[in-house]
């Protein structure tokens, strides 16, 4: 294993700490803290709790990790979200 390798693992956002970071529970189980990806925060993807994500992972440090993808939800947009109703502005 090279220096520059990086280990990937798919994990859930378990809660939304202060400073950008997240508390990530990967698939087996080990929990680490993790923050968002400099490409995540260019294109502006907001990473909610309950969010499946793939985390890269130094093999020097286990227990800090970075968000580098957020996985789309299988389940259909329209049924989750509320009917929008129209906002007026004022002048």
């Amino acid at each position: 294993m090279t220096k520059e390798e990086l280990l990937e693992f798919e994990g859930l956002v378990l809660e939304i700490l202060p400073d950008a970071r997240y508390r990530v529970q990967l698939d087996n189980g080990h929990v680490l803290v993790a923050y968002t990806a400099g490409r995540m925060k260019k294109n502006r993807i907001k990473t909610l709790a309950g969010d499946r994500v793939t985390v890269e992972v130094s093999p020097y440090d286990l227990e800090k990790g970075r968000l580098i993808f957020r996985h789309k939800d299988e389940r259909p947009a329209a049924a989750t979200r509320a009917p929008q109703r129209h906002q007026f502005r004022r002048r």
